[in-house]
């Protein structure tokens, strides 16, 4: 279902319904990405304006298509100057993520062990990735934070998720790499 139409939107699901169609997860993950890098790279497709606007106390998530055929959706996200993620999961799911403006950087994070109420990660990278650029993660590892390190640019990023991101898991700071587990939900902000 599109949620909404844009320039290229057709040209887009064409390419993520391509990929999908490979036999495993990683060759699925890896044609999505390249597709991705190459449609930002084109300029073919152009995101609604929309989606170039932040909001100054949340980072923006919005729905640009969901697929009832094959059940992955589409989200651009708008990081406003200095706007990031807690350290993350995306609740089981893998995804594709590309930065279509602005700068993004993105660290992965281990995780070392846990306990009933506690979590220990350790970070193991860390990437500034700038336009055309795109990365994959695949769970288990799949826990990561985001941030725009610009303190006056507006970055945006496309995240293709295996289903709907409606939920995932957010870890909260205890000191000495340890991290207490919360449930979030996880809105939508409107495309117009």
């Amino acid at each position: 279902m599109i949620t909404v139409e844009f320039q290229g939107s057709r040209k887009l699901i064409e390419a993520i319904d391509n990929a999908v169609a490979q036999a495993t997860t990683p060759a699925i993950t890896d044609t999505l990405r390249k597709s991705l890098c190459q449609l930002i790279r084109s300029q073919e497709v152009v995101l609604p304006a929309s989606v170039f606007e932040a909001f100054g106390d949340h980072y923006g998530r919005r729905e640009l298509y969901r697929s009832d055929e094959h059940g992955y959706s589409v989200v651009a996200m708008t990081w406003g100057p200095g706007q990031g993620t807690k350290i993350h999961d995306h609740d089981g799911m893998w995804c594709v993520e590309g930065v279509w403006n602005g700068a993004l950087e993105i660290v992965q994070y281990e995780l070392i062990e846990h306990d009933a109420a506690r979590y220990h990660f350790r970070p193991v990278g860390s990437i500034e990735a700038g336009p055309g650029s795109a990365g994959s993660l695949i769970p288990p590892h799949e826990y990561h934070t985001i941030r725009n390190p610009s303190d006056e640019a507006v970055a945006v990023s496309l995240h293709i998720y295996s289903g709907r991101m409606t939920q995932c898991a957010v870890f909260d700071p205890q000191g000495d790499d340890w991290y207490v587990r919360n449930e979030r939900q996880l809105g939508l902000d409107r495309v117009h």
